[in-house]
């Protein structure tokens, strides 16, 4: 790997402190241990993001053994795809109540513009008809807000935490003796 490359440095002193120790699944399998995680996702976020990346796992001299890189760099690819796809799906669970509350909201407004029509005929013009109408209206376009939220600004976070996991599936393992 090139020396320009950015790194993730993580120091252990035993490759099984970065695995949830509860988890019953072989080695390979197991999911990350949440501080691990946080940690190793926490550094990631700040790394540029048009950049690849390793992470540089310092152990002992006696814990560094023949393959171990290739069981981590699997462990770790398994383990940032599952949670790309979890994500993955988190976000496709987002647009689809964004798409149904969209069709809520649009049918709310049109019942409000329609409830504003029934306000004019009935109470003609005048100060307390504009008063109920607007409120009316307002109510409408308030039935819409979230799901413009939705649709508009709230997938984002997910994409980008998607791509981040992406990126840590696909990251490079290097193990360091530690002197």
């Amino acid at each position: 790997m090139s020396a320009d490359m950015d790194s993730i440095e993580v120091r252990v002193d035993e490759a099984a402190q970065l695995f949830n120790t509860l988890d019953p699944f072989p080695f390979r399998e197991r999911d990350l241990d949440k501080e691990a995680e946080e940690f190793i996702v926490g550094w990631a976020r700040e790394l540029p993001r048009n950049r690849p990346f390793r992470i540089v796992i310092h152990l002992p001299q006696s814990e560094c053994k023949e393959g171990l890189s290739a069981q981590l760099r699997e462990s770790f690819s398994r383990y940032f795809t599952y949670r790309a796809d979890m994500t993955g799906r988190d976000l496709n669970e987002m647009f689809r109540v964004g798409r149904l509350s969209l069709a809520i909201g649009i049918a709310v407004l049109a019942a409000c513009f329609i409830a504003a029509g029934f306000v004019r005929r009935i109470f003609g013009a005048g100060e307390l008809t504009r008063f109920i109408n607007e409120g009316v209206i307002i109510l409408g376009w308030v039935a819409n807000w979230r799901p413009i939220e939705i649709l508009l600004y709230d997938w984002w976070p997910l994409v980008r935490r998607r791509n981040l996991y992406l990126r840590l599936a696909a990251a490079g393992i290097e193990l360091k003796p530690q002197a």
